[in-house]
């Protein structure tokens, strides 16, 4: 009895310890974001709870493991670098705003920046699937010769997804995705809600999407979503 216990021990070592088979690729483990749900609105707040979330021990790697492009519009560049992306998004989602969910599948949180609330952050999540589709928005004033209480200062919205995006077709852009339509649903309704405390619609006229590499491009803003000025005719 001994032998063929000996031998059903080594089949089952050589099993185990036997490399994976090439050509056969693992399939990537999802990624555990089902935590988000629990900040969605519900009877007790129909805007959802973005403080709460904010404070999440789970929130800023969240942040960390999704935003990684560079970015260049925000903040002073320190030893000729800026701000990460990610602590980007953070300033930008620092005071309250509202975390909604649509369909079931999409997430949109919102905020605005401490101290400075024209400059507006929104952090949109697409939960289907194993892998996520995550982007954050950012709505940065153009400093011209108008303030922030002129309904014609001028803004410029900057879209960083995880994954490419493009809006052209043609050859060559299959390469890439188009923004879902619920994203731009959900940055339509996020851009014309006015700024708190008033009732002006930020004049957004320009918009730079930008790769996940740091490439910027600019686009339309109707592209991405945005209403045209509210002064235009």
């Amino acid at each position: 009895m001994r032998r063929p216990l000996q031998l059903a021990i080594a089949i089952l070592l050589v099993t185990t310890l036997a490399p994976a088979q090439p050509g056969k690729k693992q399939k990537p483990a999802p990624e555990n974001v089902e935590w988000l749900w629990q900040y969605t609105p519900d009877a007790t707040n129909k805007d959802g709870r973005e403080n709460d979330l904010v404070q999440d021990d789970r929130f800023r790697p969240f942040l960390d493991q999704f935003l990684i492009a560079p970015q260049t519009f925000w903040g002073t560049p320190i030893a000729g670098r800026y701000r990460s992306l990610a602590s980007t998004a953070l300033d930008h989602l620092t005071v309250p705003g509202s975390v909604l969910a649509d369909e079931n599948r999409y997430i949109s949180i919102s905020g605005c920046v401490v101290h400075f609330c024209p400059a507006r952050g929104l952090l949109w999540i697409d939960l289907n699937g194993a892998h996520h589709l995550v982007v954050f928005a950012a709505i940065n004033w153009i400093k011209a010769d108008k303030p922030t209480s002129d309904p014609a200062a001028e803004y410029t919205l900057w879209l960083f997804p995880n994954e490419p995006l493009t809006i052209a077709s043609g050859p060559g852009s299959n390469i890439t995705q188009h923004p879902p339509a619920a994203l731009l649903k959900a940055i339509a309704r996020w851009t014309t809600q006015p700024l708190p405390g008033t009732t002006i619609v930020q004049n957004i006229t320009h918009a730079i999407l930008v790769d996940p590499d740091g490439t910027p491009h600019e686009v339309a803003p109707s592209a991405l979503g945005i209403a045209p000025p509210p002064h235009s005719p």
